[in-house]
C-alpha cells in the first residue's frame, strides 16, 4: 500500500517531508501517525491506512511533488503491496543498520546489502572501512567537554521569541536538513544538541512555512505603506469581571474566559464604526467588506499561523473562546487545514503572552490594519488627579496608510481602547 502525498489545496503544489514518526522497516499500526509533512501553509501527518511494516522510500528534508509516493506499508495480511520498494535508489535498512548508518554519517545507498532482497544490515555497516573516522573525531573532543554546555543555551531562547518565530523553526529543524558540503561534518539526521556543542555554525534550508512566511512580510514592506500608531488601555475592569464571572463561565460553557473574547469584541465595535479598517485594496479598487472574519495569531514551533474567526460578530464570547482552543489545539497536533486560513479582514496578534511589552505588528496583506496586544503590567498613572497602580496594557494598531487616514486609525484604537476600559456591556451582549 502506497503512501502518497496527498492534495491539500489548488495552491500548493509541493510538501516538505519534514519528519517519518516510525523507522523503515517497523511495523504501524492502522491510523497511526507515520509521517509528518510541511507546506507552505499548513503542516499536516500522515496516517496509516493499514497494520503492517513501513518502507521509507523518500527520506526526511525532501522537497517532494503533490502525489508523489514517499513510502510504502506491506500489509500483515500479504505481499502484493511489498514489490514497490526494491525500485527505489535507497536500499531498505534494518533498524540496526539505520542507527548505525547515522552514528557512522554513511548513506545507505552506498552499500550493497546483504540480507533479504538487498535489506542493509548491521553487519553490512560494520565490515566497511572506517575511513570516515577521522571526519568526526574532531566534533567529539569539544562535545566531551562541560565548558561547552553553555554555548547551547542561547540558541534556544529565541524559541519564545513572538518577534522572531522562525529562531524556534531553524532550531528545530537543523536536524532534519542537510548541512551544506563545507560544513558536513555529522550525520544528517543527528540530534540537535550535537549541531549546537560540535559546530560554530550550522547552515539548512527554510521550511515551506518559513519560507511563505518570509515572502509575505516582504510582500507588506514593499506593497504597503504601513504606520503604526500606540495607545495604552486600563484593564482594570476586565480583570475584576474575568475573576467575578470565571466559575460561571466554566460552570455554564465548560472554558476558562480569557482576554481574546474581550479584544475581538471591541475590535468588532471599532470595525463597524470605522469600516475602511476593514477594507482591502484590490488593484485601483479599494474594496469595502461588510463581514467580520477576524484572524487571531497563532505561534507554533514552525512559525506564526493566523486562523481565522468567521462571522465573528454572530459569535458569543464562549464560541469565541472555543473556537481559538480549537486552532490552538489543532496547530500545536499539526491538524490546521488550508480553510482554516483563509480569508480574514483584520488580524488581532498578542505578543504580551510571551512578555512583550510594546511592539509594532506587521500587516497580514491583503489586510489593511493589524492590532497588537502585549503585556499587562501594573504602572503608575494619573486618575482623577492622584497617581496610582494600575494594571496596563499598551495597543499598537499598525495599518496601511494608502486605505486608512492618519485620523481614522487613531480614533479605531481610541474606541477599542474605550470599550476594552468598559467591557460590561460587550460581555452582556455576548
Amino acid at each position: 500500500m502506497d503512501i502518497r502525498v496527498p492534495g491539500v489545496g489548488e495552491s500548493i503544489v509541493e510538501a516538505l517531508v519534514a519528519r517519518w514518526r516510525k523507522k523503515d522497516g517497523e511495523s504501524v499500526r492502522r491510523e497511526e501517525p507515520v509521517c509528518e509533512l510541511e507546506t507552505d501553509k499548513v503542516t499536516l501527518e500522515l496516517n496509516a491506512e493499514a497494520d503492517g511494516i513501513l518502507s521509507i522510500l523518500v527520506p526526511e528534508g525532501s522537497t517532494v511533488a503533490i502525489g508523489t509516493v514517499i513510502g510504502s506499508i506491506r500489509e500483515s495480511g500479504g505481499q502484493e503491496t511489498a514489490e514497490p520498494a526494491p525500485s527505489h535508489h535507497h536500499p531498505p535498512l534494518s533498524p540496526a543498520a539505520r542507527k548505525l548508518a547515522r552514528e557512522k554519517d554513511i548513506r545507505p545507498e552506498t552499500i550493497k546489502g546483504s540480507g533479504k532482497k538487498g535489506r542493509v544490515l548491521a553487519e553490512d555497516l560494520m565490515a566497511l572501512s572506517p575511513a570516515k573516522d577521522p571526519v568526526k573525531e574532531p566534533m567529539k573532543e569539544p562535545m566531551k567537554k562541560p565548558v561547552k554546555e553553555p554555548e547551547s543555551e542561547p540558541a534556544k531562547k529565541p524559541e519564545t521569541q513572538p518577534a522572531a518565530p522562525g529562531d524556534a523553526v531553524t532550531s528545530q529543524s537543523a536536524p532534519e536538513r542537510t548541512p551544506a558540503p563545507a560544513e558536513r561534518v555529522q550525520s544528517e539526521e543527528a540530534p540537535a544538541y550535537q549541531i549546537q556543542k560540535g559546530l560554530r555554525a550550522t547552515r539548512s534550508p527554510m521550511s515551506p512555512i518559513r519560507k511563505r512566511i518570509a515572502e509575505r512580510l516582504t510582500e507588506a514592506r514593499r506593497e504597503t505603506a504601513m504606520a503604526t500608531t500606540f495607545n495604552e488601555a486600563d484593564m482594570g475592569r476586565i480583570i475584576a469581571l474575568q475573576r467575578k464571572y470565571r466559575d460561571h463561565f466554566r460552570e455554564k460553557h465548560g472554558l476558562s474566559l480569557g482576554l481574546m473574547p474581550f479584544f475581538v469584541n471591541a475590535c468588532l465595535v471599532a470595525l463597524k464604526e470605522f469600516p475602511s479598517v476593514n477594507a482591502r485594496i484590490d488593484g485601483n479598487d479599494i474594496v469595502r467588506q461588510h463581514f467580520f472574519d477576524i484572524g487571531i495569531a497563532v505561534s507554533s514551533e514552525k512559525g506564526l499561523v493566523v486562523p481565522v474567526l468567521r462571522d465573528a460578530d454572530r459569535l458569543g464570547f464562549d464560541d469565541i473562546e472555543r473556537e481559538i482552543n480549537g486552532f490552538v489545539e489543532k496547530t500545536r497536533t499539526n491538524h490546521l487545514e488550508i480553510r482554516d486560513l483563509q480569508g480574514g479582514t483584520f488580524t488581532i496578534s498578542n505578543g504580551g503572552v510571551f512578555g512583550s511589552l510594546l511592539s509594532t505588528p506587521l500587516l497580514n496583506p491583503p489586510q489593511s490594519a493589524t492590532l497588537g496586544m502585549h503585556a499587562i503590567q501594573d504602572r503608575p498613572v494619573a486618575l482623577l488627579g492622584k497617581v496610582v497602580i494600575r494594571p496596563m496594557m499598551y495597543l499598537a494598531l499598525t495599518y496601511d496608510h494608502r486605505v486608512i487616514d492618519g485620523r481614522e486609525a487613531v480614533l479605531f484604537l481610541k474606541k477599542v481602547r474605550e470599550c476594552v476600559e468598559e467591557p460590561e456591556e460587550s460581555l452582556l451582549e455576548g
